[in-house]
């Protein structure tokens, strides 16, 4: 069997495509920004990680697309652990 990069990357564009979100309105506030800023990043290092994979990139990109994602990644996960903290203590006051 024989898998070439080319027809890899082909076949994932087109899978990308059918499930790719539909467009709606901009979000507005400060979370609105930081999901569109976090879908951004991850969008850019997809197609960096893509054109890594068909020698297009080069490693130093790969590892600088990777970290940023990373770092996004972790600035996500904070925010949301932050709202349930503030869920949670919410859920503990008297009423």
């Amino acid at each position: 069997m024989d898998i070439r990069a080319s027809l890899a990357a082909q076949s994932y564009a087109g899978a990308r495509n059918a499930t790719a979100p539909q467009p709606q309105a901009e979000p507005t506030g400060a979370a609105g920004r930081a999901a569109t800023g976090f879908a951004e990043t991850l969008a850019r290092a997809e197609t960096t990680a893509r054109a890594a994979m068909t020698g297009d990139a080069d490693p130093h990109a790969l590892v600088q697309a990777l970290a940023e994602t990373e770092l996004a990644i972790q600035t996500a996960v904070t925010m949301r652990n932050k709202v349930v903290e503030a869920y949670q203590e919410i859920l503990r006051m008297p009423v």
